[in-house]
């Protein structure tokens, strides 16, 4: 095993210190390279309902409008989703919201200025599929498994900053919630199947072939890649 000397500049690739600087990427606890993840079977799980949340934007421009006006006020816009994942037919399956039936998306949402990442999700979880009775929901978060960035006010998001974009206007992380082995989860009443989506690795691999990338290819195509079940 090859050391580089404390005085030598280290070279190839990746280089020890990125190039933004971690103005972007925040440094995160080193992680465990094999750790059990547990998935219980979709009927472990009741559902039920609750009132609508509505989008905060009437239509996609609406969105980026926003985004631009945000962007010039507080900076690069910072979003978390959940991925929540159950088992059937032994075979790993993530909970997607579906909105309409053309869109799905994970549950999640924008932090609020300064909000932590974990908090964040904790309270937006609850907002969207937590219990109306009082009953406090303990969601736990596990690691991060994906970033997205998106470098303009525009629909395209990548996996990564491109090498020309110095301000990239919205950052968002996906970290896995570990799901209780029973329990219950509401959703709100403009979700329209009985479980959400429960969308397989097999549909995404399908979609893939059927380039439906406009449903949910997007959300799910990555997590194979990400983490091995």
């Amino acid at each position: 095993m090859s050391v580089v000397p404390p005085n030598r500049s280290q070279t190839g690739w990746p280089r020890g210190v990125n190039q933004f600087g971690n103005k972007y990427i925040q440094q995160s606890k080193p992680l465990t390279l094999e750790r059990t993840i547990n998935l219980y079977p979709l009927t472990n799980y009741t559902f039920g309902t609750k009132e609508p949340l509505y989008e905060k934007d009437s239509s996609v421009a609406a969105r980026f409008q926003r985004m631009r006006e945000e962007f010039d006020k507080i900076g690069m816009r910072r979003t978390v989703e959940g991925v929540l994942i159950v088992h059937e037919h032994r075979l790993p399956h993530v909970l997607l919201l579906q909105l309409g039936t053309t869109f799905f998306k994970l549950p999640g949402g924008e932090l609020n200025p300064g909000e932590d990442e974990v908090e964040g999700l904790k309270r937006l979880m609850t907002e969207i599929l937590g219990r109306q009775d009082g009953v406090q929901q303990d969601w736990v978060i596990d690691d991060c498994i994906g970033n997205w960035w998106r470098p303009n006010f525009e629909p395209p998001q990548y996996p990564y900053i491109p090498a020309h974009i110095t301000k990239p206007k919205e950052h968002k992380k996906l970290f896995l919630v570990q799901l209780q082995e029973k329990g219950s989860i509401l959703f709100t009443t403009e979700f329209l199947k009985y479980v959400v989506e429960a969308v397989s690795v097999r549909t995404a691999l399908k979609c893939r072939r059927e380039n439906l990338t406009q449903r949910f290819f997007f959300y799910v195509s990555p997590f194979p890649k990400l983490s091995t079940i």
